[in-house]
């Protein structure tokens, strides 16, 4: 499984799993992704970060959906692979 369209997600219902903040760490979590057999998608997403806790400061990132099924096995597997600076825990609406 690889990384595929987002369009091919419409009408599905998908979680963001994880922002990374660096191209490293993007490679890192599409080998993982990738090497655990999940079709996820990426786009482009601003994210917020704290300098020193206190100072807001805004970056560009990318975001890794996965069908809303499969959310909990993906965070799992890439804790385990010590992926954890960019993993967006359950949303709740």
């Amino acid at each position: 499984m690889a990384i595929i369209d987002p369009e091919d997600f419409a009408g599905k219902e998908v979680a963001r799993v994880y922002i990374a903040g660096r191209l490293s760490e993007a490679q890192q979590v599409e080998k993982t992704l990738s090497e655990n057999g999940v079709d996820y998608a990426v786009d482009a997403e601003p994210f917020e970060i704290h300098i020193l806790g206190i100072l807001p400061s805004r970056h560009e990132g990318l975001a890794f959906y996965v069908l809303s099924g499969q959310a909990h096995f993906c965070r799992e597997i890439l804790r385990r692979s010590q992926l954890v600076t960019g993993l967006v825990e359950e949303e709740f609406q």
